[in-house]
């Protein structure tokens, strides 16, 4: 039998469901480092801070939804047997997230993004932005509140809500999103291979500030962010047979508006 570790979201409804399964005999709750199997509840947010807090451990993570969307996530089990069960047929699917190199006064700083890596304006002044791919500048300037860098898995995320593409994860391709483009104006973004090397510079970056966040880690005033997808790094999940990953995000391009 699997050894399961359980994560729980300190949330009223993924409390109690964690009472039930973790504290049951069937489900041999272990601690993170000797589990097999981590099973996360919670929502899509808590699943990607649990990736990425326990990613030296390479262990794979099997979510059972106890929040709003769930798209990274399970159904809820209706007994621990059953948990139990799906667990063990669970199919697995590997993630590559986006590496994030961010430039401001204060340093350079590194984070990985599960989901996708988003460039804000700070202020009432729009973002300018140059776009450089592979040594090459792309577009000289971009103005507008900001732009998204989205990986397959998060295409559906804050990606699909700035209506960029949806993208199958062996796409081998990431998204490149405009948020409310002033130049170019009819510009809806680019599809680029995953191998490219992303270099955007913020122009004017000493009084229009822009941030830049990979999934939930934040760096603010930055002057140019290199992005480019880490295959080096693996995380797994773990969906039930006929729900994986690859399903849903098929499914979500044929849901009516």
């Amino acid at each position: 039998m699997k050894k399961l570790a359980f994560i729980v979201a300190p949330t009223p409804k993924a409390q109690a469901l964690g009472a039930l399964l973790a504290t049951s005999p069937l489900c041999n709750n272990a601690k993170p480092e000797d589990a097999d199997i981590l099973v996360v509840l919670g929502g899509d947010g808590f699943m990607l801070r649990t990736l990425h807090t326990y990613q030296p451990l390479n262990k794979p993570a099997y979510g059972i939804n106890c929040g709003t969307v769930g798209f990274l996530m399970n159904d809820q089990p209706s007994s621990p047997h059953q948990l139990l069960k799906r667990v063990e047929q669970a199919v697995s699917t590997p993630l590559h997230p986006l590496k994030m190199t961010a430039y401001s006064a204060e340093g350079v700083f590194i984070h990985h993004a599960i989901n996708e890596v988003s460039l804000l304006r700070e202020t009432h002044q729009a973002a300018k932005i140059r776009i450089i791919i592979n040594n090459v500048e792309r577009l000289p300037l971009f103005v507008g509140d900001g732009l998204i860098v989205a990986t397959p898995a998060g295409s559906t995320a804050y990606n699909l809500s700035a209506q960029g593409p949806i993208l199958p994860l062996g796409s081998s391709l990431i998204a490149m999103t405009p948020l409310c483009a002033f130049r170019p104006r009819l510009w809806r973004g680019a599809l680029l291979p995953q191998t490219v090397q992303v270099c955007l510079e913020i122009l004017e970056s000493d009084r229009r500030f822009v941030s830049a966040t990979a999934d939930d880690q934040t760096v603010s005033k930055v002057n140019r962010v290199d992005i480019c997808q880490d295959l080096g790094l693996n995380y797994l999940l773990l969906f039930d047979r006929g729900h994986n990953l690859e399903e849903r995000i098929l499914k979500e391009q044929f849901k009516s508006p």
